[in-house]
């Protein structure tokens, strides 16, 4: 494989950086500071760790913006620098589609309509009606139900399930093991005590620039769309229910739990292990800390933490007391006890006041 070189000044007008240094340096990769060679650039977020990069091969360095020498090596200037990093390691990375076609031991259905620059592996399935758009990899054991739109330069990775009907946009990547369309958790009771299900009619639709990390779970609609909106990122064991609706650029970090028809907004953050009662809206830019619990509808920016969630500066205080509540509650039985004894001495002072009388 050809390397890609580029010049230090090229790298900077990249990401919107400055060079301090030689701008027309020759670069040929990206690595951390432990593994950088002379032709790599690396990058430190933190100024406070300048010290590491003394006595070190590499020349070139992305650094935060207030940093103007470092042990002679030649500089990036950024705001950013793991966003500056991203842009550059993906641009290192980046690599031309290279179509394969159909692989002879996959499967293809009746009526199925692929891209000439696709690439479908062996043991793979595609249903019949399928819509496939340009330079789409399909990797082996995926299986694609009837009548399902994929959209272009987008990977399907090995053995996951696109359930029928579903609509997959552009430059989106779904990772291994992870469900998109199994039905929604919907029953109603009778009056015997047992469960009927409720049909699950509805699809998923999932916009451009999605990444969904593995063995997530999106369940279609009971009628209607359950949708994750353009750009949105999506980790591992994350479970999304039926009908909700996931705004732009979210981010749904591990094991998190969505309940059925609950909608958020642009950019709402979920730590890990969270979760969200159905049929409830979160505003953007909302951020939930790990374990939180949403019960009910939040403003746009709430900063939110603890089960039930409530306002993060007031949860951080109420965890720091978690911790003392042992030793606040034998103060409190110790001062009950010593107010108990005192007031048996008031009353007895009291008593002999009302004998003298």
């Amino acid at each position: 494989m050809d390397q890609k070189e580029i010049t230090v000044e090229a790298l900077a007008d990249l990401v919107g950086g400055r060079v301090v240094g030689n701008g027309a340096k020759k670069i040929t990769g990206f690595a951390p500071i432990e593994t950088a060679g002379l032709d790599d650039v690396t990058f430190l977020a933190d100024k406070k760790r300048l010290s590491l990069l003394a006595d070190k091969e590499f020349d070139t360095v992305i650094v935060p913006h207030d940093v103007e020498e470092a042990f002679g090596k030649i500089l990036i200037q950024v705001r950013n620098p793991y966003l500056a990093v991203a842009l550059i390691h993906n641009y290192f990375l980046e690599k031309p589609f290279v179509a394969k076609g159909v692989h002879p031991r996959a499967f293809v259905g009746e009526g199925s309509r692929l891209g000439k620059e696709v690439t479908v592996a062996p043991m793979a399935v595609i249903g019949d009606n399928v819509t496939i758009g340009e330079r789409v990899l399909i990797e082996s054991g995926a299986v694609i139900g009837d009548n399902v739109s994929i959209g272009d330069d987008t990977v399907i990775h090995a053995n996951v399930t696109v359930y029928k009907e579903c609509v997959i946009g552009n430059r989106v990547s779904i990772h291994s093991g992870t469900v998109v369309g199994s039905d929604g958790y919907g029953y109603a009771t009778d009056e015997k005590g047992e469960h009927v299900k409720r049909p699950q009619t509805g699809i998923v639709r999932i916009g451009d620039d999605v990444e969904i990390g593995a063995n997530a779970c999106i369940d279609r609609a009971a009628y209607g769309e359950t949708h994750i909106k353009a750009g949105g990122k999506i980790d591992n064991l994350v479970h999304v229910a039926h009908n909700v609706v996931v705004g732009e650029n979210c981010l749904l970090v591990a094991q998190t739990g969505i309940a059925g028809s609950t909608t958020l907004g642009r950019n709402v953050v979920m730590g890990g292990q969270s979760a969200s009662s159905g049929h409830i809206h979160i505003g953007d830019r909302v951020m939930i800390a790990g374990r939180g619990a949403v019960h009910n509808d939040q403003p746009d920016g709430a900063l939110l933490g603890g089960t039930p969630a409530i306002d993060f500066k007031q949860w951080a205080k109420a965890s720091a007391v978690f911790n003392k509540l042992p030793a606040l509650q034998a103060a409190v039985r110790k001062n009950s006890k010593a107010i108990k004894q005192l007031q048996g001495s008031v009353d007895g002072e009291d008593n002999k006041g009302e004998s003298g009388k």
